[in-house]
């Protein structure tokens, strides 16, 4: 019996290339990260006098769902991908405008649409189809990009970020801008141009600081984060916020409170702990060696991406692969940096591991489009 089911996994594997690796590591960060938040909410919910298994029950099939759509994309070729690129791009702009008519706001931003059964919001997805969209256009272009083909792309860019942003989701709007610049440096830009555009976001975030252009609550979130010992009462709810994070993490120890313990996450002294703040509750109920493993964990599927990119045999593969790596990777940096203090905070999740829908179906369809990727290396 054994035998069998190795021969059929290696049949599997040979057939078309896939990434055994890669896919069984998205299901076990997901699956992971549906233990985390029941672990988590369970017993803030009993005492309330609510159903204990809600998010469980909601976040299991986020991620179910999320493992189908990882199988569709692995199945499509990628290059096929092509034909939807700029619709999908079109009306991902559409999406993101529409939030501003018909959206719901929720803690100070608006960026969901409320479907009753699952909120959406489309900043998540369209890192995603703008990805698609660059990948495709660089394709296109076989002979190399002129510099008016880089400025297409940096408009392709910079009208969802201003729609991002306004939202607001700073977050987002700093993931697509890792992502698109890894992309162009990946396509061959000239250094002396990225460092030109480097300088010049620079100086914009600097003359939007002056000139009032950001939030009051954005600045204080990069002022708090350089400055966690500051007396100054507007940033005292972000550094409490901060504080109460690395303490959660620090009281698990070595081997941690193990499941349900924990009296930072029991008695939700952090908030938002089963969504941006899950790593909190990781760090206390698992401790060192529990967190560690699941860094490694996410380390492991990052690396994936990456290895899958530069094995790619087109530039399509390749800048699709290097651009979810990056979407990927840097924001589980982020998110588990701000829970330690090292990173300010900007409310983006931990990907498979943070609770919500929209993150979960777009992370497992970004995986299934590299997926797609791995099978295609030798063709």
């Amino acid at each position: 019996m054994n035998e069998t089911v190795g021969n059929w996994l290696d049949r599997f594997a040979s057939q078309d290339r896939l990434d055994l690796g890669l896919f069984w590591g998205l299901i076990a960060v997901g699956v992971t990260g549906v233990i985390m938040i029941y672990s988590a909410t369970r017993t803030a919910l009993v005492n309330a006098g609510y159903n204990p298994h809600y998010y469980l029950e909601r976040q299991g099939g986020y991620v179910l769902l999320g493992i189908v759509m990882m199988y569709i994309f692995s199945r499509i070729d990628y290059r096929r991908l092509e034909i939807i690129a700029t619709p999908l791009y079109a009306m991902g702009l559409a999406a993101l405008a529409g939030v501003f008519v018909v959206g719901q706001s929720a803690l100070g931003a608006q960026r969901w649409y409320n479907l009753g059964f699952i909120q959406i919001q489309p900043s998540e997805f369209f890192v995603l189809i703008l990805i698609l969209a660059i990948a495709t256009y660089c394709e296109r272009r076989p002979e190399g990009l002129q510099m008016r083909d880089v400025a297409r792309i940096l408009v392709m860019a910079l009208v969802p970020m201003a729609l991002i942003f306004k939202q607001p989701d700073m977050g987002t709007a700093i993931i697509v801008v890792l992502v698109v610049g890894a992309m162009m440096v990946i396509v061959g830009v000239p250094p002396r141009f990225m460092y030109a555009l480097t300088v010049l976001g620079s100086l914009s975030v600097v003359a939007g600081i002056y000139l009032n252009l950001l939030h009051k609550y954005q600045v204080d979130r990069f002022v708090s984060f350089l400055n966690q010992n500051s007396t100054n009462p507007a940033l005292q709810s972000l550094i409490y916020e901060v504080n109460n994070a690395k303490s959660a993490i620090g009281a698990g120890g070595l081997h941690g409170a193990g499941f349900f313990g924990g009296m930072q996450t029991v008695l939700g002294y952090v908030p938002e702990q089963r969504t941006d703040f899950i790593f909190t509750a990781i760090g206390e109920q698992l401790g060192f060696v529990g967190s560690s493993l699941i860094v490694l964990l996410l380390g492991f599927v990052a690396w994936r991406m990456f290895m899958i990119g530069r094995q790619s045999k087109d530039a399509m593969g390749r800048l699709i692969s290097i651009g979810v790596f990056v979407f990927f990777a840097f924001s589980c940096f982020e998110n588990i940096g701000m829970t330690m203090g090292i990173m300010p905070v900007t409310g983006i999740p931990l990907p498979l591991l943070s609770y919500g829908g929209s993150a979960a179906l777009v992370f497992f369809s970004a995986g299934g489009v590299v997926l797609s990727v791995s099978r295609r290396r030798g063709n």
